[in-house]
């Protein structure tokens, strides 16, 4: 186990280690991006800690038991494990580690730096997933002793309220999310910000920068207004610059020790913040990342003494298709115009919240207007029709949190606060940044358009129920990847052995078809293919119960898993549970379920699992198909003989490459050695067998991996070989879609 690691060490599949910003810093390192330099205490290192002060047990518990929506019990108990955190003992080998890479450091810059301490989740900066702002960063830290205080304090951030809340209703398991510390040379930026090299209102053409004075914290933290520059990629230049008025920075203090709010001379507070030449430069380096990683980038960045920094990168996971305006002129009486944070039209009444006590007031459909949303104001932003604020910017908790709940949202008026009343009835245009008085009518069209038609269906991979309805308004073709499990770990959390043997079989099949239920209807006719549940024994015993019925397995990923659980005498009734509850929504008039079998092995597998499917009630029928997941080499050697048995296959290219090539998909040190690669020609050989093998008999043919998303060329093989549907995470949709739609005019298809 390695307690640190350091920038050059580090590349973007580094994050089970480094965590989601410690993996990109690293990745940034390696491509030559002018990166501050650093090292990171690992994940390793903060679960090390957990064990050997006993801490790991205690605390769990604690979360587990939390009623995240009583916000009086999360407030208690997320702070009682801070303090559990804060005031244990560090071990002394640790602090030895983390002091010795201090030392070095120091060499390395010429003496002792002041030094940025960031938290760096496990589950964080992932593409699908926006942890914005859950744990804490530290900055102008300097010395041995202050340096640890700031690392406990980032271990202790990860159960900060707000991100026990956020991760509970996302569906991340507490105890999978490990954390991670960054240290890095702190610089002493004159001005700073954040970047997104496409939009996040859905042009992916732009490139849009924010800029202010002094420390990036008023930027990200909605503080201040920033200067906002727009960067065109086709013809390289600046189309637009919006200069805000600054009148206060963050800026080191005068007396070296901690941070300082200081006054900006009249003179300075409506310059522009960043000169065009640096602005391009910085464009530049975005379009740098921008083609290293494939996908938008969502950056922070520095300028100290006439040098560019790169700080942090980030997949943008909440890119909007959005609406575009019809009408460009519109009739109506301008209230006050911000920034267009989160697109979309909204009329609605008013209610101002200057004070968290307010929040009760606000009800469905009302415009929200606060000077700058936290997140203990995100129970009334989800009732909100449209939010608008006094400050913040594109990257402020107001934006990002519209954006991942798809309301309308203008931040940085300045004083909508003083401009209206409770009550007032206003027109939110935040396709625009334009807030109407009264109601004024903006017809607005669907950018659908702007994602090309393709005869291979893109469908999107989905866990978590709550996001069916936001993700339903995209332009795909349903639902090609539903993982049952999400449900039964977040919204059940019992084994199904445990419910029947309390005879609680009827609400664990309620649970189960409530969440199934939400998916379908909203997506509905459009079909979605639930992969029934496909957790490893070491998976289902951290259910409640699970120890009971669970065996201990050296290797649960090549155990009992998949449909050797499903007709097997130990598992078979909890299976039934399950087919109870899809016949129960099937019942309900959705239509749309379909079902697929993960982890097949063989033939006979099937036979007997529709046999058991057959007594529940569902039958292979025109209207409700089965797919089996092929991920075991067997089903590449004779998918011709599997197709006579289903409706349709689904390639795992992550299962599937693991088991072509023998390389533990998990496995950090085969990883950094390039082993794992869904494009090597023994796994794109397995693939086309497979395609090929059901294209013969007329059957369907999907993929659900991550290469499609990573690698264009990918997507590329796949529409040459004749595969009829692709499956992805919603952020990699319109991209995946693009090229789809270029790969069939090559191969004229």
């Amino acid at each position: 186990m390695k307690y640190i690691l350091w920038f050059n060490e580090i590349s973007k599949n580094d994050i089970p280690s480094a965590g989601g910003k410690g993996a990109n810093l690293g990745e940034m390192t390696q491509v030559g991006l002018p990166v501050p330099p650093g090292f990171v205490v690992t994940a390793q290192t903060y679960a090390e800690f957990l064990r050997r002060t006993g801490l790991d047990k205690l605390i769990y518990p604690i979360l587990s038991s939390t009623n995240v929506d009583n916000t009086e019990q999360l407030e208690e108990n997320a702070k009682r494990v801070r303090n559990m955190i804060l005031s244990a003992k560090v071990p002394m080998d640790i602090q030895m580690y983390i002091i010795e890479a201090y030392r070095k450091l120091s060499n390395q810059l010429g003496g002792e730096p002041f030094v940025a301490v960031r938290s760096s989740a496990t589950a964080e900066d992932l593409p699908g997933a926006s942890f914005a702002g859950q744990q804490e960063t530290y900055l102008d830290v300097k010395g041995e002793r202050d340096l640890l205080k700031a690392v406990l304090k980032c271990w202790a951030s990860l159960f900060t309220a707000r991100a026990v809340f956020y991760r509970t209703k996302q569906g991340f398991p507490h105890e999978k999310v490990k954390i991670a510390a960054v240290i890095q040379k702190m610089v002493e930026s004159e001005v700073s910000g954040v970047m997104f090299t496409a939009s996040p209102t859905g042009d992916t053409s732009k490139v849009v920068i924010e800029a202010a004075y002094g420390l990036g914290e008023v930027v990200v933290g909605g503080k201040v207004t920033p200067d906002t520059y727009v960067f065109d990629k086709k013809t390289g230049g600046i189309v637009s610059k919006h200069i805000a008025k600054q009148t206060w920075k963050l800026s080191r203090s005068k007396s070296g020790i901690g941070i300082e709010r200081y006054d900006i001379t009249e003179d300075m507070q409506q310059r522009q913040k960043l000169p065009d030449d640096k602005i391009i430069e910085l464009a530049k380096l975005g379009l740098k990342t921008e083609s290293h990683y494939g996908y938008p980038q969502d950056m922070e960045w520095a300028y100290e003494k006439g040098k560019l920094y790169i700080v942090q990168a980030r997949a943008i996971t909440t890119l909007k298709l959005g609406e575009k305006i019809k009408k460009e002129e519109v009739k109506g009486h301008i209230i006050t115009k911000g920034l267009p944070a989160s697109p979309g039209v909204v009329t609605g009444p008013v209610k101002i919240v200057l004070d968290l006590s307010e929040l009760e007031k606000v009800q469905k459909g009302d415009v929200l207007v606060t000077k700058m949303t936290n997140p203990d104001m995100v129970p009334a932003m989800k009732k909100a029709a449209a939010i608008v604020t006094d400050e913040g910017g594109m990257t402020c908790h107001a934006a990002i949190v519209s954006r991942e709940l798809g309301i309308p949202s203008v931040v940085g008026t300045g004083n909508i606060t003083e401009l209206v009343n409770d009550g007032d009835l206003v027109t939110v245009d935040a396709t625009k940044g334009l807030v109407y008085k009264g109601k004024v009518e903006i017809e607005v069209e669907s950018l659908e358009g702007e994602v090309p038609e393709t005869k291979t269906k893109v469908y999107l991979n989905l866990g978590i129920p709550d996001m069916a309805e936001k993700y339903a308004k995209l332009p795909v073709d349903g639902v090609g990847l539903m993982r049952e499990e999400f449900i039964i770990a977040t919204s059940i959390k019992k084994h199904p052995l445990k419910a029947i043997e309390e005879s609680k079989e009827g609400e664990w099949i309620d649970k189960l078809a409530e969440g199934i239920t939400r998916v379908c209807k909203a997506f509905y006719p459009r079909p979605v293919v639930m992969r029934f549940s496909d957790f490893k024994t070491n998976e289902y015993k951290g259910l409640e119960g699970g120890d009971k019925y669970e065996p201990e397995e050296d290797n649960p990923m090549l155990g009992w898993r998949g449909c050797s659980r499903y007709y097997s005498p130990k598992y078979e009734p909890a299976f039934r549970l399950e087919l109870k509850a899809v016949r129960k929504v099937r019942d309900s008039g959705l239509d749309n379920l379909w079902v697929m079998l993960p982890f097949v092995r063989k033939q006979e597998e099937v036979s007997k699992i529709l046999g058991i499917m057959k007594e529940e009630g569902l039958e292979r029928g025109d209207k409700f198909k089965v797919w089996i997941m092929a991920e075991v080499p067997s089903v590449a050697l004779l998918s011709d003989e599997f197709a006579d048995l289903v409706d349709g296959f689904s390639i795992g290219s992550n299962d599937l490459t693991q088991l072509v090539l023998g390389v533990d998909r998990d496995s950090e040190m085969l990883g950094k050695m390039g082993l794992f690669d869904e494009r090597d020609p023994a796994v794109k050989k397995a693939i086309s067998m497979i395609i090929k093998g059901a294209r013969a008999k007329g059957k369907t043919v999907s993929l659900c991996g991550q290469a499609p998303s990573n690698y264009p060329e990918f997507a590329r093989f796949l529409v040459e070989q004749g595969i009829t549907s692709i499956s992805v995470n919603p952020d990699a949709f319109a991209k995946v879609k693009r090229v789809v739609a270029e790969a069939e005019k090559e191969v004229g298809r």
